[in-house]
């Protein structure tokens, strides 16, 4: 099963790499795009959802990778919209989708 990386930008400027099991992200994100905080965690656990079904309809069960993520990805904007609420004006904006990255071998082999 193609899976791909994808690397964000939280609003304070730190950056995080997320796993998908399935290309099913790139129906959801943009690479480039920036993302409310709603709607980043919203994306992400309708495709993280997607991708453990079809894990599951092919090899009979779940993908722990795609929990892990949306549990990452939930902890971040948790983490964020505390800070938001305490005032930090570094954790205000949006989440920025950098870039999707594969795990395949280098291109040319």
């Amino acid at each position: 099963m193609p899976d791909v990386v994808f690397d964000v930008r939280w609003p304070d400027g730190s950056t995080q790499s997320f796993y998908s099991p399935s290309l099913i992200v790139k129906d959801y994100f943009e690479a480039g795009a920036e993302y409310t905080l709603d709607d980043f965690v919203t994306r992400t656990r309708e495709c993280m959802t997607l991708a453990d079904e079809r894990v599951r309809a092919k090899y009979g069960m779940g993908c722990s990778e795609s929990a892990m993520t949306l549990a990452g990805v939930e902890y971040g904007v948790k983490r964020f919209k505390a800070r938001e609420a305490a005032g930090d004006s570094d954790a205000d904006g949006k989440v920025t989708l950098e870039r999707f990255r594969s795990w395949g071998p280098p291109q040319g082999y």
